[in-house]
């Protein structure tokens, strides 16, 4: 019997427009430490449609066979307690290549289906730990996905910024506990005018971005013709951009292997941590976030040394959802980082603004 055909993702290169968020997507699956995206803006702009491609685009992993958890067979940040267990008694666990996890949390999820749950009669009956993973297991060296984040419960959000922050997930019950990783780019979208994100939760985000209704008639219609021609035939329309696709890919893999080669100056480095100390950025994460963005994109780009231009087209994203002090506030569009920025680095306000775009080139 045949297996089944693989269900068709629109292509990430397809993509018309948007270059800010598809930027800022590609810059957290080369280096995941830039702590995902924040992806605001209008209905109907594309947002789903572009992280699901997203993912559908990323090279295969490898991971150890039959563990829940993806776990890595080379990076002990990235193994299970039970794949650890077999290594140190100096066995070689069976690999498999698998597509990079994409996982959607919903809405109305409960913290047992996002964490896991321990079967405590099970292991109190039987000795063992019966642990059933969650979304936060399955998400592990891949995306997270939350739509309507800003409408996400508290409780879950907590969960997230735990999760996230540490890299592993822990689960007690009853006095059972089961610990494993949940490293993954966190990546959420909604629509400001439903609500706006805990401050908390917006500076866990590495990486913010806006998007826009295109209003350009003629890109319009592009757009439809080519979700229509998609909707039609994917196949062929999948095979039309495939070569799009495959260069993309090659340019992410060669920018992994590259990241660890670039290099940022010290003296720029005293200039990004110059302009949040302008903009009076709680902490540092801000300051981290704008140096690893700023190497992911000059590896991106083919480069090993980041340079002013580089700063300047990801330090907005970087800091602007920083900058509230108050729940009631809106984020900052860019403006004050801006001259922020051209006040630290001695640059006229009147600089094109397009030197601050996150431009996407392909």
């Amino acid at each position: 019997m045949s297996s089944p055909r693989k269900r068709r993702v629109f292509p990430f290169t397809a993509v018309i427009g948007q270059e800010e968020m598809k930027l800022a997507l590609l810059l957290n699956v080369i280096d995941p430490r830039v702590g995902g995206v924040m992806i605001m803006g209008d209905r109907g702009t594309g947002k789903s449609t572009t992280i699901r491609a997203l993912a559908d685009l990323l090279p295969a992993i490898e991971i150890v066979s039959g563990d829940p958890y993806n776990s890595s067979a080379t990076d002990p940040d990235l193994q299970s307690s039970e794949v650890r267990e077999l290594l140190e008694q100096g066995k070689t666990p069976p690999i498999e290549k698998r597509q990079v996890p994409m996982v959607d949390l919903p809405l109305g999820a409960t913290e047992d289906r996002l964490c896991g749950t321990i079967d405590i009669e099970k292991a109190l009956s039987e000795g063992v730990r019966a642990f059933e993973p969650g979304l936060l297991a399955k998400a592990n060296r891949g995306l997270l996905y939350v739509d309507e984040v800003n409408l996400l419960d508290d409780h879950l959000v907590d969960v997230l910024l735990d999760s996230a922050a540490s890299g592993w997930n822990t689960v007690e019950r009853e006095g059972i506990s089961v610990r494993h990783p949940a490293r993954f780019v966190l990546i959420g979208s909604g629509n400001p005018e439903e609500g706006e994100l805990r401050p908390q939760l917006l500076d866990r985000f590495g990486m913010s971005v806006e998007v826009r209704t295109v209003r350009d008639a003629s890109l319009r219609v592009q757009v439809v013709d080519q979700r229509t021609s998609f909707d039609q035939d994917p196949e062929n329309f999948s095979s039309s951009v495939q070569s799009n696709q495959d260069a993309l890919q090659a340019k992410i893999i060669s920018a992994q292997e590259r990241l660890q080669s670039v290099t940022i100056d010290e003296d720029l480095r005293l200039k990004i941590s110059a302009v949040c100390g302008e903009l009076d950025v709680d902490g540092l994460r801000g300051d981290i976030v704008t140096n690893r963005a700023a190497r992911a994109l000059t590896a991106f780009e083919g480069r090993t040394e980041v340079s002013d231009e580089d700063v300047a087209r990801v330090i907005s994203c970087s800091l602007r959802h920083r900058l509230r002090k108050d729940p009631l506030e809106q984020v900052d569009s860019g403006d004050r980082v801006i001259k922020a920025f051209c006040k630290v680095f001695e640059r006229s306000e009147s600089t094109d603004s397009s030197e601050f775009e996150l431009t996407l080139a392909i």
